[in-house]
């Protein structure tokens, strides 16, 4: 087998384990309310990634990045992010809490899931950046940060415009801002922050 085939073939892969997670996430879903606005962004993904593939082929690290970050996502989508039940996970292995441990007063998966998009999006962007965009290392990790900036103000502001147009209950189910005024820019910080933490292996 060359290496084209053999990497489609892995890529096709990892692409099959998140659509069984996606499937997964459905089971008993315990916020239907906001299960579809969490998860278009997953089902897109699925139905553009083969033809996107083929038309502009990634590196097989460069897929696996994206499918963690969407695998982390889904997680999140299935308990409306606010909702992860991290803690009982916790203490079933260990016999106590990450909020009990840390002194957290709030459910900090949507933190985690914000900074894994930055980490997450140097090696593809990079890549990007490098093979079609035609440019430099040090051009490439410009388009990262560029990329990890853009993206996290433009999501922030979809985040705004949906607690105008939604029902109250259901903006705050998914925005899970859960009180904290400055809920959007730790978020964009802690993106910004991932990214820059592996910006040295994005130059490979």
């Amino acid at each position: 087998m060359t290496a084209a085939p053999a990497r489609l073939k892995t890529q096709r892969r990892l692409l099959g384990l998140l659509l069984a997670l996606l499937l997964l996430a459905q089971i008993d879903q315990p916020y239907p309310e906001v299960a579809l606005l969490q998860h278009i962004p997953t089902v897109l993904l699925l139905v553009a990634a083969p033809w996107l593939l083929r038309r502009w082929p990634l590196s097989t690290a460069s897929v696996a990045c994206i499918v963690a970050f969407m695998a982390l996502h889904t997680l999140g989508g299935r308990y409306a992010y606010s909702s992860v039940p991290y803690d009982d996970w916790a203490r079933a292995l260990t016999g106590t809490t990450l909020s009990d441990h840390f002194g957290w007063t709030r459910n900090h998966y949507d933190r985690l899931v914000h900074f894994a998009f930055g980490a997450l999006s140097v090696i593809p962007v990079a890549e990007i950046a490098r093979r079609w965009g035609g440019l430099g290392p040090r051009g490439a990790m410009l388009a990262v940060l560029g990329w990890v900036l853009a993206i996290s103000c433009l999501y922030e502001i979809f985040e705004w415009l949906l607690t105008i147009v939604a029902a109250g209950e259901t903006a705050d189910r998914y925005n899970g801002q859960q009180g904290d005024i400055w809920d959007a820019q730790k978020d964009m910080a802690l993106a910004v922050l991932g990214a820059i933490m592996i910006l040295p292996f994005g130059r490979r």
